[in-house]
């Protein structure tokens, strides 16, 4: 009889000692700096975000970020579904939408994280020199339909055909917004599925007009090359930035805003000061709790390395200043 007492207080402690030590190994699922999380990001500002997530996740290794690319019109449905909590898209959160979200007893925070641009490009065979708003016009709703009809060109009689990352992109709505008023885009305007796909349109045919956001054309593409933890601690210490150009791959498109005599590029500067005439804001927004991975990777990128990383990508950091240095 004794014998089975041993046995059954044995047997007892052995599970009390597995329940502490269960208990004790008991951490959150997610923190601000461990876990895993899952975001929904335009895709036009996917070239930015891969960055981000590379060096979050090397900062804390116990954490993952997995984005999903896709159009802004899904990824706010996805916010509002209670799918995710935490997206990247070209606007604030409208009046309407805070109620709905209100509603649904969703606190939330956003920011303005960056200042876009984008970026017209053509096939480096076009020998137009520059563009005004009114032809970009003009193009859209398939007044004109011939390059020749823009300019004398040698590709004057080649039909211009139009390529947006995707429909119901930030691009595509910024662009219906700024010139169409509300109406349809003309005949010769085709959704190719991504900015990668847009380019790649532009650099094999020599008609093809595209629109992608800056990111995706800057060439300076040494900090991408240099190891992570290098990459990390140049972020951390220097707050100094070499003027980026674009690839050589296509040719971008100077524009001339309205009553603009000067055409320029999509740099950084004219970015800043107002000149280039295709500009858009890039918003987080975050309906998580404090203390999740989800919050702490928005306030990672609204942070201070966070929008160093946006600077290198060729556009606007929302908040962080930095001093340009001119490359000799």
């Amino acid at each position: 009889m004794k014998r089975r007492i041993d046995i059954f207080m044995l047997l007892a402690a052995v599970v009390m000692s597995m329940a502490v030590a269960s208990c004790g190994d008991q951490r959150p699922k997610s923190t601000s700096t461990r876990g895993i999380a899952r975001i929904m990001c335009d895709e036009s500002f996917q070239s930015v975000l891969e960055q981000e997530i590379a060096v979050f996740e090397f900062q804390y290794p116990e954490a993952s970020i997995m984005p999903d690319y896709i159009n802004e019109h899904d990824a706010l449905d996805s916010l509002f579904q209670n799918k995710v909590d935490l997206i990247i898209i070209s606007h604030d959160l409208t009046k309407d939408q805070k109620t709905s979200l209100k509603k649904l007893g969703r606190g939330y925070r956003s920011k303005m994280i960056a200042v876009d641009a984008i970026a017209v490009i053509v096939n480096k065979q076009n020998d137009i020199s520059d563009l005004s708003m009114d032809d970009l016009r003009d193009i859209f709703t398939g007044k004109v339909k011939r390059w020749g009809e823009v300019f004398p060109t040698n590709l004057k009689n080649d039909t211009i055909k139009v390529m947006f990352d995707g429909s119901g992109t930030g691009v595509v709505n910024y662009m219906k917004e700024k010139f169409l008023n509300g109406g349809k885009f003309g005949p010769n305007v085709y959704a190719r599925g991504s900015s990668s796909d847009v380019f790649d349109a532009v650099e094999q045919y020599k008609n093809v007009i595209g629109f992608i956001g800056v990111s995706w054309i800057t060439s300076d593409l040494k900090s991408l090359e240099k190891p992570i933890a290098e990459k990390y601690e140049e972020l951390k210490n220097n707050n100094e930035v070499s003027v980026i150009d674009f690839t050589d791959r296509i040719k971008v498109m100077p524009l001339r805003g309205d009553d603009q005599v000067k055409p320029v590029k999509p740099y950084q500067a004219y970015i800043y000061s107002g000149e280039y005439p295709l500009v858009r804001s890039i918003w987080a927004i975050d309906a998580s709790y404090n203390g999740t991975l989800d919050h702490g990777f928005y306030s990672f990128i609204t942070g201070v390395i966070g929008q160093k990383i946006i600077l290198q990508t060729g556009i606007l950091p929302a908040a962080e200043p930095v001093r340009y240095v001119e490359v000799e």
